[in-house]
């Protein structure tokens, strides 16, 4: 169960070496699996924009239920699983560290050609470099959090609308 409010705090630049440290920790456990360096994904990931101070991670593997051996190792490490509504159907796990109620960081593993993936991926890169839409995003972030900072659907739901648009626009 949650137990952190949603929060959105200014821009850290720490957030960064904050991923570097869990990508560095996360990473060896899970390159039997990896296609690919795990990444840096969501608001954390975009300088200049404010987040709820949660690091999200991305790491691709050939085959979501061939990593569930790296469970036990990821555990041993703090990182817990915490499935999210869609995970299954989305051939994805989700796990958190420290613990679900106060997580710091959120890795999401996804299989190869996950088309969430590339949408996620998408966005982030827009928004590193649209200032206009960064700060558009910003604002509906803020707005929706302090209309209701326990409301996460309503949070999620209020922001689909401008990343529906800005995904359009870039043709995902």
């Amino acid at each position: 169960m949650r137990l952190d409010r949603i929060k959105i705090v200014d821009y850290d630049p720490r957030w960064a070496e904050s991923f570097e440290q869990q990508r560095r920790r996360v990473e060896p456990v899970l390159q039997p699996w990896l296609t690919r360096p795990i990444e840096h994904i969501g608001s954390t990931a975009v300088p200049g924009l404010p987040a709820k101070a949660i690091i999200d991670m991305a790491a691709v593997v050939r085959d979501v239920e061939g990593c569930a051996d790296a469970f036990g190792a990821l555990a041993s490490l703090e990182w817990v699983a915490a499935p999210e509504p869609g995970d299954r159907e989305a051939r994805k796990w989700s796990v958190c560290f420290p613990d679900i109620a106060r997580r710091s960081h959120h890795l999401h593993i996804f299989e190869e050609g996950s088309p969430n993936l590339r949408t996620l991926l998408a966005f982030r890169d827009h928004l590193r470099i649209t200032p206009a839409d960064r700060q558009e995003y910003a604002r509906i972030k803020r707005h929706l959090a302090a209309a209701d900072d326990e409301d996460r659907p309503a949070y999620r739901g209020g922001k689909a609308p401008f990343i529906t648009g800005v995904l359009a626009k870039l043709d995902v």
